[in-house]
């Protein structure tokens, strides 16, 4: 590990990829107010058990440190949302990612990469995130849900102000001693708000055969959805619709260039693409950690926590629990069993898995096939995102 924190400048707030840790799987830390869930059998309880780790976490943040003085609705923010509610919301976008209608997406997917490649090889530069690993999965969700994909400018500006962001806030410090700026979150969510609201109205006019139409005609309790419920699933779809195969696809290629081993290995081998997938998935966790609160008193990791806490559950270092993963520090795509938590479990299980990984394998055969190696430009450092809660590379040079 120690090579690969030198060689691409780990930040050390990605703790993860600097070593084993030491301490408890489960532990309080007094700065932030909040308890760390660090282990892979205490993750998996925490994301099993909905009824006692809760979903609603904003309920434990003062308003005075959420965007807008807390004026913004959290309706129909699924990811926010607990049972029953969140098994009806859930039911009314799933049609949309079966296997059968995932799988149907391949050679557009496909037609796609092979568009943004040649775009790329006309500028005689190829940069990973901005030519491939950003725009693919951004035009498919867009199209998906109905919005313009040439409007993708506009989502990676509102995607990188609202998730690429340093800061991290304090339940345990008054508010007016925290140097959070609601303003820079409030602005991109109002700006998407709007923009996804505008097209919502336009679809109760107008129905088209995409998501955004589902949501305006659907019905929950023999009720149509309010417009604010609306427009936040939206902005979930489009956001983590992309955002989590924008890391994806990075983070492999990355584990390619840091592993010339394991390039040859899975270019002599296609059919080991899916296993490096997943592997990539458990040695970069894309969504580093996932946040709960407690509804009641509870054990967890042999420590007991009170009802309303906020846990932090940090799936990248669940990932590298030595207790599950033999040599948890070595990027290994013939491990088997691989039971990383990146895409959580239980009933928050990520909607968009499969797609994230028809798209990941798609794009990855592809680069395979038009790139004879895929190793980084030593003259441009690999840059990642700097939110301590992701791993992803936001900037990453093929040469």
């Amino acid at each position: 590990m120690a090579d690969f924190v030198e060689r691409y400048n780990v930040h050390p707030q990605h703790f993860w990829l600097h070593g084993p840790r030491t301490g408890q799987p489960v532990e309080f830390d007094a700065g932030t107010g909040m308890w760390n869930v660090y282990g892979h059998p205490e993750a998996h309880e925490v994301f099993s058990d909905p009824a006692t780790f809760s979903s609603d976490t904003m309920r434990l943040v003062p308003k005075s440190l959420m965007p807008g003085g807390g004026d913004f609705s959290m309706a129909g923010f699924i990811t926010q949302i607990d049972p029953p509610e969140h098994g009806k919301l859930r039911k009314l976008v799933s049609s949309a990612f079966t296997r059968k209608v995932v799988a149907d997406l391949e050679p557009r997917i496909a037609a796609l990469t092979h568009e943004l490649l040649d775009a790329a090889a006309g500028r005689g530069r190829f940069e990973l995130v901005t030519d491939l690993a950003y725009p693919l999965p951004v035009i498919v969700i867009a199209e998906l849900l109905g919005v313009p994909s040439s409007d993708r400018a506009l989502f990676k500006r509102w995607a990188d102000a609202l998730f690429e962001r340093d800061t991290q806030i304090s339940l345990a410090e008054p508010a007016e001693n925290q140097d959070v700026d609601m303003q820079a979150t409030l602005r991109p969510w109002k700006e998407m708000s709007e923009y996804l609201a505008g097209h919502a109205g336009e679809r109760r006019s107008r129905p088209r055969a995409d998501l955004l139409t589902k949501l305006v005609e659907a019905e929950v309790d023999g009720e149509r959805l309010p417009d604010d419920q609306v427009v936040n699933f939206a902005i979930v779809l489009l956001l983590a619709g992309h955002i989590t195969t924008t890391m994806l696809l990075g983070n492999t290629v990355l584990c390619l260039d840091a592993f010339p081993e394991q390039q040859d290995k899975v270019r002599a081998d296609r059919s080991s693409v899916p296993a490096v997938i997943e592997e990539s998935l458990r040695y970069l966790t894309p969504f580093a950690a996932v946040g709960r609160s407690t509804t009641r008193e509870v054990e967890l990791g042999g420590v007991t926590i009170p009802a309303d806490q906020m846990l932090l559950t940090w799936v990248a270092a669940a990932n590298r629990d030595p207790r599950q993963f033999p040599d948890p520090d070595v990027f290994d795509p013939g491990r088997d069993p691989n039971p990383h938590l990146s895409f959580g479990r239980g009933i928050h299980f990520c909607l968009g898995a499969p797609l994230a990984r028809l798209e990941g394998r798609v794009a990855l055969n592809i680069l395979l096939d038009r790139f004879r190696h895929l190793g980084t430009d030593p003259d441009d450092p690999v840059v990642f995102m700097p939110t301590p809660t992701m791993t992803g590379v936001r900037h990453l040079t093929l040469i």
